[in-house]
């Protein structure tokens, strides 16, 4: 595990920027709040889209799913298996207004992605001595997470009851089709890259990559929640959080002495 922990480090660098960039910008915008109160079910089909689109700890997950599978119909057994699972909650939990702090649910998401690249690294074999858990009944389970992260979202928009069953099924339709259109490409790159060496070379380089920035999403979520449950330990709100960690870098480098080339007289 220590050697795993090692090869994290670069993985870790690479991948901060990315993560400090979008993970507070996962959710739902002001726009889309505004966009609920007369939005049609062709509008909560698009807003699913986007959201699984733009979902990169729910791509996360998948792409460790999908990586070492070559054969169709494991390809479509798994996913289908998210997808019931995401999809139960995401009806159930959002129709009897069932919440949760989204920041810890979206933790747990990252759990999920650290848990597939872990398991790719034949993890649970080489330093637990024991078999992997049933992948396809974990990949059930961890939709019933995803859907529940779906729905936190979801539940931030102003829903109206009437009609409101047929909104949850145009939301969670949209999401399908998001998660269809991103998995193909998923397919075709690694279909791709599984016919060069550098797949087997790399390969488990990739999945160290995978686990690295779940546990950035954790570490970015878990933070996200302490601004959110002690606001006073910190002197801004979570909604301001990526915007004030902005301004603190650039008075950070105002701070930095200047190098001024006088000229001699």
């Amino acid at each position: 595990m220590l050697s795993v922990l090692k090869k994290c480090r670069w993985p870790i660098a690479v991948g901060f920027y990315f993560i400090c960039n979008f993970v507070f910008g996962h959710g739902m915008s002001e726009k889309d709040k505004a966009k609920a109160l007369e939005a049609t079910n062709w509008d909560f089909v698009e807003l699913g889209a986007s959201h699984m689109v733009t979902g990169y700890d729910h791509l996360l997950f998948l792409f460790g799913v999908v990586f070492f599978l070559t054969k169709f119909n494991d390809i479509v057994k798994f996913v289908t298996a998210f997808t019931i699972g995401h999809s139960i909650t995401l009806l159930f939990a959002t129709l009897y207004h069932i919440q949760a702090n989204y920041y810890l649910i979206d933790a747990v998401i990252a759990l999920t992605v650290i848990y597939k690249a872990f398991d790719n690294l034949g993890g649970f074999h080489k330093y637990l001595n024991m078999a992997s858990p049933n992948l396809l009944m974990m990949v059930f389970v961890f939709g019933l997470i995803h859907g529940f992260g779906l729905s936190t979202r979801l539940q931030v928009l102003p829903l109206v009851e009437d009609g409101l069953v047929l909104k949850i099924l145009s939301f969670n339709l949209g999401v399908e089709l998001g998660q269809i259109t991103a998995l193909t490409l998923m397919l075709l790159l690694l279909a791709g890259w599984r016919k060069t060496q550098s797949f087997k070379n790399f390969s488990n380089a990739a999945n160290v990559f995978l686990m690295s920035l779940g546990v950035l999403l954790l570490l970015q979520q878990l933070h996200g929640y302490s601004h959110e449950s002690h606001p006073d330990d910190f002197g801004f709100s979570a909604d301001n959080h990526l915007h004030e960690h902005e301004k603190m870098e650039v008075e950070m480098a105002n701070k930095k002495p200047q190098h001024s080339h006088d000229s001699i007289d």
